[in-house]
């Protein structure tokens, strides 16, 4: 079927088209956690949020959305990545970590903003953190864009989670 290393024009487009639907599939899932995260986030921010002792390195609000959305966005490609290779070795586990560090971004924002427990959301960033470098090392065996993908992901969540540290200690 596959003549000079191409597939014929009705597979390839099948095959673009299921690409593509995955595509959206997981940015549809990154954005709707995100956007589960943002409804607790929001009752609280205005009220206690508002009310805590900041440190002097804690960014303005309005930074928090347009960053986590860049990173949500980069998470679902790198996800997606993996997904069209899920036929490598590692790849299922790598998907299965990538999940779980959804759920557990997800949770922070709810034991954080929700049940406002300063102290368990930072135990709980540690392990987010983990899971998030965990899935970064398994999506690089797989597809080194999809682990580079998630650097700045991780890179922000360390940030969080010495925000979250600084915001138990002052409050």
């Amino acid at each position: 079927m596959v003549r000079g290393g191409r597939l014929p024009p009705a597979v390839a487009w099948q095959v673009m088209g299921r690409d593509a639907a995955a595509l959206l599939a997981f940015i549809a899932l990154c954005l709707g956690v995100a956007a589960a995260g943002g409804a607790v986030t929001a009752s609280s921010v205005g009220t206690w949020y508002a009310a805590l002792a900041k440190p002097s390195f804690n960014p303005p609000n309005w930074v928090f959305a347009p960053v986590w959305t860049a990173l949500y966005l980069m998470m679902a490609v790198a996800a997606w990545r993996v997904w069209r290779r899920r036929g490598a070795p590692g790849a299922h586990p790598a998907l299965a970590m990538w999940a779980l560090q959804l759920a557990l971004n997800l949770c922070w924002s709810y034991v954080f903003f929700g049940l406002r427990l300063i102290g368990g959301a930072l135990a709980e960033i540690a392990v987010l953190l983990a899971a998030i470098l965990v899935t970064a090392l398994l999506s690089w065996r797989i597809d080194r864009v999809a682990g580079a993908l998630l650097a700045p992901y991780a890179a922000w969540v360390a940030f969080a989670a010495l925000l979250n540290a600084a915001l138990w200690r002052l409050n």
